[in-house]
């Protein structure tokens, strides 16, 4: 059976009450010879077109050319890391490397679907691969301003900056092309996939991946909606509506539309879904945060699942339940895949361990890369869902200190 992963602050950081700001720190990078380290590009020229950071200061991402057969190909993953919903929040997000380009690593680890080995990434290690910073707060998707806090909402504008600086270095010569993102950048994936699309010729075979994107309008251990209020603060603030897809805006509220269950069937371009049915994020921050369990009823079944009770289980069984209602929409098209793994993880591309490696989690005996690479090269089908917990032992769990 596989152990839970022990994360500890360093790795997987959640502050929820002071700005919902999710962070994953490795320094492996800085520290490993091993693995590939890319340095950080900005994109100065961004600042006239008013594509900056939270605090003004230019966008950026780190590349790494593609050689041989994957010379023109192309993967685009976003950065995620959470949401800023206030002025308070905001002004404390643009001192952090998800605010501000001055406080960005100079130099991430290339790992997962970034590598740049073909034992650890089969099918996109030798394509064009790009890390997209992000530094907006609202999913690459705000526009707007606070001249008296000093803060930029410019997270359409940076998108557009960043695909535009791409094209120039070789991705309009592309053949294929993927979309994709982690978290905050999973769900910008999906707010972005059909636009993404429309940069290239329909002869380009372009498709988008969303992981650990899928946040749930759910309710929360307490029965209130801490997510829902959370992004309404976001959506006004940034506005956002203006660059939610009419689709859903024309029958929903700006808020509704910034959740992905309400986006998936609008959805014109191959998509595939990658998530875990009791993602680690959620069940922490927005199913049971600190706020709805004051007396710390859930506190040891958060840290291990093991020590929760029936009607703990229930409710996470539940959570599952509306995850699989929500992405029925994807099920309906041939052309999109899904891995649904019934693990306490978030974003498993990124990580080697998750992504592809000896022990990485399976369904139908598949790891998540070749999952997606079957799917992306329309080799076979993906429609993989996975049982209830606890039956999955291939689980690399997180469990936060």
């Amino acid at each position: 059976m596989r152990t839970a992963v022990m994360v500890a602050a360093v790795v997987f950081v959640l502050f929820f009450s002071n700005g919902l700001v999710l962070g994953k720190v490795d320094n492996r990078g800085l520290l490993n010879p091993d693995l590939l380290s890319v340095n950080l590009t900005l994109i100065p020229r961004a600042a006239a077109k008013g594509a900056v950071c939270l605090d003004g200061t230019p966008p950026g991402y780190h590349f790494h050319p593609g050689f041989g057969s994957g010379a023109n190909s192309w993967v685009i993953q976003l950065e995620g890391g959470g949401w800023c919903n206030s002025i308070k929040n905001c002004v404390f997000r643009k001192t952090t490397p998800r605010g501000s380009s001055k406080f960005m690593e100079k130099i991430l680890a290339f790992t997962g679907i970034l590598s740049n080995r073909s034992e650890e990434n089969p099918d996109f290690y030798n394509w064009n691969r790009v890390k997209l910073r992000y530094c907006d707060g609202a999913s690459f998707s705000g526009e707007g301003q606070d001249q008296a806090n000093g803060l930029f909402f410019r997270g359409q504008r940076i998108f557009e900056a960043g695909m535009e600086e791409l094209m120039e270095k070789g991705m309009k010569n592309a053949d294929q092309a993927l979309l994709s993102g982690c978290s905050a950048g999973g769900l910008a994936s999906i707010i972005h996939c059909n636009e993404f699309r429309d940069l290239f010729p329909s002869t380009v075979k372009v498709k988008c991946m969303s992981d650990a994107g899928f946040f749930l309008d759910a309710i929360d251990a307490a029965g209130g909606h801490t997510l829902r209020n959370f992004y309404a603060g976001v959506v006004g603030l940034q506005g956002v509506a203006k660059n939610l897809p009419s689709s859903c805006t024309s029958h929903l509220n700006p808020t509704s539309c910034f959740f992905p269950q309400n986006l998936v069937a609008n959805i014109k371009t191959p998509f595939f879904l990658l998530n875990a049915a009791y993602d680690a994020w959620q069940f922490q921050e927005s199913l049971v945060p600190t706020s709805v369990d004051p007396h710390g009823e859930w506190k040891a079944c958060k840290f291990d699942r093991s020590n929760c009770n029936s009607t703990q289980i229930q409710f996470l069984q539940d959570f599952r339940m509306q995850m699989l209602d929500d992405i029925k929409p994807l099920t309906r098209s041939d052309q999109n895949g899904l891995f649904i793994n019934s693990c306490f993880a978030h974003c498993q591309t990124e990580k080697q361990d998750t992504w592809y490696a000896n022990d990485s989690p399976l369904l139908g005996n598949k790891k998540i890369a070749e999952s997606v690479g079957d799917w992306f090269f329309d080799r076979s089908p993906v429609k993989a869902i996975d049982c209830a917990y606890p039956c999955d032992k291939t689980c690399h769990d997180l469990i936060v200190k």
